[in-house]
This record gives C-alpha cells, sequence and structure tokens, in this order.
C-alpha cells in the first residue's frame, strides 16, 4: 500500500500521516498512535514520503514540508 501516488500526490494513508504533522514533528510511533495505522507501516510510508519531499526527518521526528502541507 502506497503513500504516494505515481503522480506525486498522497494516498489516503499518506494524506492521514501528512494531517498528523501538520500540528507539529513527531516521532513514528506518535504518528502511528494518532492515525490508527500499524507502526511498520507508518515507517515504511514516511520514508516514503520523505523521498517525495513531503516529510523531512530530524532527529528521529518527521516533520511535514511545505510541499508536503500544500497536498493536505
Amino acid at each position: 500500500m502506497a503513500c504516494v501516488s505515481p503522480d506525486g500526490k498522497p494516498t489516503e494513508s499518506g494524506a492521514k500521516m501528512l494531517r498528523a504533522l501538520r500540528a507539529g514533528s513527531k516521532f513514528p510511533e506518535e504518528v502511528a498512535q494518532e492515525t490508527g495505522l500499524p507502526l511498520f507501516r507508518v515507517r515504511s510510508g514516511l520514508r516514503e514520503l520523505s523521498q517525495a519531499d513531503l516529510v523531512v526527518e530530524k532527529t528521529g521526528k518527521y516533520e511535514i514540508t511545505d510541499k508536503g502541507t500544500a497536498l493536505v
């Protein structure tokens, strides 16, 4: 289950993660708890969102980028 569609937009699960990050940086465990998604799915999704420049990882926490904010 991908978090970024081929056109570069977040899928439903990707959008859930981005909305969870919109309020501030969070650890993957916090995103999983807030979204109800399994932790393994959140970790892989955050990596995928990071590769698409929609989130950035800083010292273990993830933050939404301006590009990511524009898509949710």
